[in-house]
């Protein structure tokens, strides 16, 4: 099965988030990366209204899933651009979002995807994201950032975009990061430089520049870096960042 999706919730939000993401989303190419194609809403207010009216809930996350925000672009890039940095290795995309990235990771021949999200929606919607692109991507709906457990035995790439934008959640980020690393598995950030992103402790791959950031990010476009954690990971030998160009 292509896009699987594996959530908790009732019956009825299974069934009804596709309803709700196809009705507050156009399914369209992508900038950078024009051979993907993501729902993305063009009113983020309003779908965010519906979605938690929809839900019966209110407080929800906004709908991060929902945009095609710059680091998730430029590492899905990279990756369509070096896919020797992920074919056939076991692959964890942390904060998926759209899942852009997953969808990128096995596109470039990937073993095995999985893209890990709080947000129910986004789980949804990485799964139906990936079904439209032909890619086969796990999507689960689950807090990873404090399980000691991960990344699985196996794991040989750990991807994370867009996610240094709060101090409490990028130290997450980071230890999660910096553990997967030292158990064996390559890391590469997507992002552009946000205030909390761990600059002193990682290296700087490749750039870009990732049009149609206006709504998002206040300018057309924004200088995106991808960025790994230096040093040979602590059980492979093939994931030093010169490995990685």
């Amino acid at each position: 099965m292509i896009g699987r999706i594996n959530m908790t919730g009732s019956a009825w939000a299974r069934r009804a988030w596709p309803q709700m993401i196809r009705a507050g989303t156009q399914l369209r190419s992508v900038p950078l990366v024009p051979d993907i194609r993501l729902h993305l809403a063009s009113d983020p207010v309003s779908l965010w209204q519906r979605t938690e009216l929809r839900s019966g809930r209110t407080g929800l996350d906004p709908p991060f899933w929902a945009f095609a925000w710059a680091g998730g672009l430029a590492l899905a890039r990279y990756l369509l651009d070096h896919p020797e940095t992920v074919r056939g290795r076991h692959t964890i995309d942390v904060a998926s979002g759209s899942g852009v990235v997953a969808i990128a990771a096995a596109m470039a021949g990937a073993a095995a995807v999985t893209a890990y999200d709080i947000d129910p929606v986004a789980a949804v919607a990485i799964g139906m994201n990936a079904a439209a692109n032909g890619a086969m991507v796990l999507a689960v709906c689950a807090d990873v950032l404090d399980q000691d457990n991960l990344p699985a035995s196996g794991t040989g790439l750990v991807l994370v975009a867009d996610a240094f934008y709060e101090r409490d959640l990028a130290g997450k980020v980071t230890k999660l990061a910096e553990r997967c690393h030292a158990r064996g598995a390559a890391v590469l950030v997507g992002d552009f430089g946000r205030p909390y992103l761990p600059r002193d402790r990682l290296v700087q791959l490749a750039s870009y520049d990732v049009p149609g950031q206006r709504m998002l990010e206040g300018s057309d476009i924004k200088r995106t870096t991808i960025w790994a954690l230096p040093g040979r990971p602590a059980t492979t030998a093939s994931a030093e960042p010169e490995d990685l160009e």
